[in-house]
């Protein structure tokens, strides 16, 4: 094979790590990622359920009338539960005669309006018969980002990074302001899963784009102090909309305009350098490259891929199906599941905790945007498997013996966002976003459930805890058998890509010869 042949990274060194051109991708991509960062636990604010009881309509003596019984806090007297009401005897008078027996809401309901103007709860009445419709909307949405995990890592490494972000970015934005409209239950639920598809297409494909554009120390800190810093933000963001919007409408209105505002972005964001290589358009890839290099002030050698690093740089699409280990795959996807069902689950259950909702979600948003830069200082300091371990236990010890939320929080959303560096740096270029994609897959059947794990609750306050320690430490327990990819490249090629401790890696000669 004659010399060595070099990577995308050595071929670029020239461009250095913090110049213009990575500064403006590192900034845009991560402010996109603040959308992202609301859009999928919007659910607590527009799906929770206010104090409600029976409406109570009572004939009035005086005038014939019906009068209705406003909403009261204390509202045992109305019936002993919200989903019944004590029997009226008689008239409405300065007493009102109650029997002991019991008839379900024949009148509906009132709502508590007290922290919310109106959630789709309210607008529905989707409580007591009616309650696992809840639940159900929030697990639509998570449908959605099932089917985006899915289709968007096939549609960006078969058309490109970038059409597949903005269309993502349109579709999202357009899908919650379409949805602010809704008329029917079965309407928003169908709008959330459209959110949903479009949420995580989104949040992947700038994950993978951006990254693919930067050089390795840069790619680590945009990661945590760029990207998920962004969606720390954006999750922080939440309560402060909610706070000054109580109607949940216009809340969907709030958050989708944002979305507008990154498509003029379109003309400073370039398809991925790395993905055209792929594709063979070598000329497109070295106008990226001469262009970044313009915007960095940098020389360009006349030359910048020659004919046998392409060739090297170029893999074959026999291998696009031969995943390196089928072993490391299910690991990595296990505990990719078992990381966003737990996020999320924890995420969504602040509603649930006691004290303000708003200040909750504030300080879990907040705890996950300190645990982002602490991880940033940690993660080309200890071996990639070590701190996935570290975190996940912490997480699943906090939850299933101390049952401390904003711990076993804190613990996952560390887990999270390295869970995304190391994707990232195990999957070759030429099937990373579909890799993600099919990771994240995985990580969608954990969060379609993790809506229902937070309904057990309401039968005991400990179970959600129980399932969400248990599989935090199930997660960390195989996530020792991950390979260690600190410091390391991008690996362009199938042979490049580390497999799990205990097993034989095959040579790179014996691959190329594969390829041949």
């Amino acid at each position: 094979m004659g010399g060595k042949i070099k990577d995308f990274d050595e071929i670029t060194s020239f461009l250095g790590d913090y110049g213009p051109f990575q500064i403006l991708i590192i900034v845009l991509f991560s402010l996109s990622a603040i959308p992202c960062g609301y859009m999928g636990v919007l659910a607590v604010f527009v799906s929770d359920t206010p104090e409600h009881h029976c409406k109570v309509s009572i004939s009035s003596s005086r005038n014939g009338t019906d009068v209705e019984l406003p909403f009261r806090e204390r509202s045992s007297w109305i019936g002993p539960d919200s989903c019944s009401r004590y029997k009226v005897d008689g008239n409405w008078s300065e007493t009102v005669l109650l029997s002991n027996e019991t008839e379900q809401c024949l009148d509906g309901w009132v709502y508590s309006t007290e922290r919310y103007t109106a959630t789709i709860v309210s607008e529905w009445d989707l409580v007591c018969d009616n309650a696992w419709k809840v639940p159900f909307s929030t697990s639509s949405f998570f449908v959605g980002v099932l089917i985006g995990s899915f289709i968007s890592g096939h549609l960006s490494d078969r058309f490109g990074r970038k059409p597949v972000f903005f269309f993502t970015m349109v579709l999202q934005t357009v899908a919650t302001l379409i949805q602010a409209t809704s008329v029917s239950w079965v309407m928003f639920s169908i709008l959330n899963c459209l959110r949903g598809l479009g949420q995580i297409s989104n949040y992947i494909v700038s994950l993978v784009l951006g990254s693919e554009m930067l050089s390795q120390s840069a790619r680590v800190s945009y990661t945590f102090l760029g990207h998920s810093l962004g969606f720390g933000i954006g999750y922080a963001l939440l309560p402060l909309f909610a706070y000054f919007i109580r109607g949940w409408r216009m809340l969907l209105v709030a958050t989708a305009i944002p979305g507008f505002l990154f498509i003029p972005t379109w003309w400073l964001i370039p398809e991925s350098p790395r993905w055209l290589l792929q594709k063979g358009r070598v000329e497109e890839a070295e106008l990226v490259i001469r262009n970044a290099a313009k915007r960095n002030r940098v020389p360009v050698p006349e030359v910048i891929f020659r004919a046998g690093e392409c060739l090297e740089l170029m893999i074959n699409i026999l291998f696009k199906h031969a995943v390196f280990h089928l072993y490391s795959v299910l690991i990595l996807y296990f505990c990719r599941m078992s990381v966003a069902m737990v996020f999320y689950g924890l995420s969504l259950n602040t509603s649930n905790v006691n004290g303000n909702v708003y200040l909750n979600c504030f300080i879990s948003a907040a705890i996950d945007i300190m645990v982002y830069v602490a991880s940033w200082l940690l993660v080309n300091r200890v071996p990639r498997p070590t701190l996935l371990f570290s975190t996940l236990m912490f997480c699943g010890i906090t939850l299933l013996i101390i049952r401390l939320l904003p711990e076993g929080l804190m613990g996952v959303s560390s887990a999270y966002c390295l869970i995304y560096v190391f994707f990232t740096e195990l999957i070759p270029t030429v099937v990373r976003n579909m890799g993600l994609g099919i990771a994240s897959t995985a990580a969608r059947i954990g969060t379609i459930i993790c809506p229902y794990v937070i309904y057990i609750g309401v039968y005991s306050k400990m179970l959600p805890y129980i399932v969400f320690g248990t599989i935090s430490i199930m997660a960390a327990v195989v996530s020792m058998l991950l390979p260690d990819t600190r410091n390391g490249k991008l690996p362009s090629l199938i042979s490049q890509a580390k497999p799990i401790r205990g097993y034989v890696t095959i040579s790179p000669s014996c691959m190329w010869m594969c390829e041949l």
